[in-house]
């Protein structure tokens, strides 16, 4: 590493340092800096040894003005900014998403777009070039984040099926109904019968998927659907309590209640406590997500696992695939029954 001249301070290692201690020219570096095309295996191995030990960091701005890339990528959450930080599956999914980019060098910034105006302000800076790509998570039927930023030739992947566009956006998304299938199933395997249900939104694809999943398995066991066993929730651990508490209200005689997350489950458990009904014993509760909500109550929740890990690495794979110049695409992972107490 150089020194400068003034004051003895060191300059940051440049390509030319790098190519230097390569023993390779600065046109071979700069290859390998922006995809290895054209490199032998023995120089881009020499390029990558001189940059560890050069201690070279790559000027993304000078790289974008040569590519037309900002090198980074948004993840969009168009919900109030209060449920990024009360809902965990936000969380791991968004620290899933930075880990799974970092293995390419690529930076993850953080978008909140709750309201009608910040969504209006997001979409006119990504459309802008200030990202390649976007990770959109948690879209309602109706928001038109969506469609503008396909519309505007905007890589993107959604975490879950975006409602009404069918294959013209790509997402990764796990198998709601079938999680939703074998929690009903489960529920009626350890004899439970009037089975209650507090629905995500429906507006988006998991509270349509998961609702659905409950009533053909209802269906299957010869059960006549009951609309008292229906209330809708917004995924929230408030929205789970109201929940409950129309439950019991509705249709007293309920023996489980189906929750579609679990947040929500945490709200419903508070209620039951509250009206003074025994989890399992009188009520069995199952949840959906396997979040740290899960384990953090008491009985800890039976659930669906959403393997998280798969989708912000399936995600991240089918955005770069995209911007790399691949066709949309759709991927659904499977869920897991676990159970623990609270059935």
């Amino acid at each position: 590493m150089t020194m400068s001249n003034t004051g003895g301070r060191r300059k940051p290692p440049t390509i030319h340092d790098v190519a230097r201690e390569a023993g390779v020219s600065r046109g071979t570096v700069s290859r390998v800096l922006n995809g290895g095309h054209y490199v032998s295996p023995a120089a881009q191995e020499a390029v990558n040894a001189a940059i560890r030990r050069t201690g070279y960091v790559v000027n993304r701005h000078a790289r974008s003005l040569i590519t037309g890339r900002s090198d980074s990528i948004g993840f969009l959450l168009t919900e109030p900014q209060e449920r990024f930080f009360e809902d965990p599956n936000f969380n791991v999914l968004l620290r899933g998403c930075t880990q799974a980019l970092a293995a390419h060098d690529i930076p993850l910034l953080l978008m909140l777009a709750g309201t009608k105006d910040e969504r209006r302000r997001i979409t006119r800076y990504i459309t802008a070039g200030h990202v390649d790509g976007v990770l959109l998570v948690s879209s309602h039927s109706g928001d038109p984040v969506a469609e503008e930023l396909r519309e505007a030739g905007v890589p993107l992947v959604a975490c879950g099926k975006p409602i009404g566009l069918g294959a013209k956006v790509s997402y990764v998304a796990a198998d709601d109904r079938d999680g939703a299938r074998e929690m009903v199933r489960h529920l009626l395997s350890v004899g439970r019968r009037r089975i209650g249900v507090v629905t995500g939104p429906l507006d988006t694809p998991g509270g349509v998927e998961r609702l659905a999943g409950y009533k053909e398995v209802l269906g299957e066991a010869g059960l006549e659907f009951d609309e008292k066993l229906v209330v809708p929730g917004d995924y929230s651990r408030a929205g789970g309590e109201a929940g409950a508490e129309r439950l019991l209200a509705q249709a007293p005689d309920m023996d489980a209640v189906f929750v579609a997350s679990d947040l929500m489950a945490q709200g419903v458990l508070t209620a039951l406590r509250r009206a003074g009904r025994r989890v399992p014993d009188d009520v069995a509760v199952g949840g959906f997500d396997d979040s740290p909500a899960a384990t953090a109550v008491s009985p800890a929740l039976t659930t669906i696992r959403q393997p998280w890990d798969r989708i912000s690495n399936e995600m991240v794979r089918v955005l770069l695939a995209q911007i790399g110049g691949e066709d949309p695409a759709a991927v659904i992972l499977p869920t897991e029954l676990v159970k623990r107490e609270s059935t």
